[in-house]
């Protein structure tokens, strides 16, 4: 499978899971909604920061290997919606996490406001099914394509069932009287989605404050111990060293070396991989003009492999 090939790929399995985490949301905030269930509603935050999660996935796919766009990085209308979305979940969190403080004392001495039946019941361990065969789906695919993006939503989709399978005994609980469950489950749901939503935040905050993750000179140096090279600029690195890091440079070959100029670019990624750990290297050759200086410099893309260390 090629590189190419390869990107398109896991861009539809990421669209895919995209669209079920979506179908999964709306069905969550509905029978949260109709129940007035609030541990329903705060386990839908959980779904909501998967969802976004997989949406900047999907875009940083989508978006790796386009010029005019920092490595890895994100638009200002990504951006954006990265802070429309912070703003949004601070503001439901905290907004229902009141509400089920409330609630809580509330319910010592009143009764539920939580109505169940049992079709919404089965209806929601419907969801939990359809939920665990997307995680199942992610972690297959993640042994396919060996993507962080993909492992982490697997990771977060899991979760994500254990947690509705607790709400749904909560409800059950609920339904037997003991109103308190419900509220309480909701406090501890809020809780875990604020955390969550800041490890998604911080992960992806490097990308959006176009972060330099290697300084220039480091890389350049690296790749002068390169016998061949002439010259090596336009370098750029994003990400975190140690997790992931996205290098881009052009390179300026010796014209007695130029056939051997894939052989050469393998061995700059895999110096550069000895030395930083995970990472993605994309080169460009930079092919002179011709004597009469009518044509420009040209760069061709090399190749981009991933391989951890």
């Amino acid at each position: 499978m090629t590189e190419a090939r390869s990107q398109r790929s896991l861009r539809w399995v990421l669209l895919a899971s995209l669209w079920l985490s979506l179908m999964v949301l709306v069905m969550k905030v509905w029978i949260g909604w109709g129940t007035q269930s609030l541990s329903l509603l705060a386990v839908s935050l959980h779904t909501l920061v998967n969802v976004f999660s997989l949406f900047l996935g999907v875009v940083g796919v989508a978006t790796r290997y386009s010029r005019g766009r920092e490595i890895l990085g994100h638009s200002r209308l990504e951006s954006a919606m990265t802070l429309l979305m912070v703003a949004f979940m601070g503001f439901a969190c905290f907004s229902l996490l009141a509400i089920a403080l409330y609630q809580f004392v509330l319910s010592r001495s009143h009764s539920s406001p939580v109505t169940l039946t049992a079709p919404l019941l089965q209806f929601l361990g419907g969801i939990v099914i359809i939920t665990f065969c997307l995680a199942s789906f992610e972690r297959y695919q993640t042994g396919l394509f060996d993507s962080a993006t993909l492992r982490l939503a697997a990771s977060r989709t899991l979760q994500d069932v254990w947690l509705t399978l607790g709400v749904l005994g909560g409800l059950v609980a609920t339904s037997q009287g003991v109103g308190w469950v419900d509220s309480l489950a909701a406090i501890a749901l809020v809780c875990l989605v604020l955390w969550g939503g800041w490890q998604v935040l911080c992960r992806q905050l490097p990308l959006f404050v176009q972060q330099v993750a290697i300084a220039p000179e480091a890389i350049a140096q690296t790749i002068s111990q390169i016998e061949g090279i002439t010259h090596c600029s336009h370098i750029r690195s994003w990400g975190l060293v140690g997790r992931q890091v996205m290098i881009e440079a052009q390179l300026v070959f010796h014209p007695d070396y130029m056939g051997l100029a894939q052989m050469l670019a393998e061995r700059v990624e895999q110096l550069l991989q000895e030395r930083y750990g995970n990472v993605k290297v994309v080169l460009y050759i930079v092919r002179p003009a011709d004597p009469s200086g009518s044509a420009p410099p040209t760069g061709n893309h090399l190749k981009t492999r991933q391989k951890k260390k």
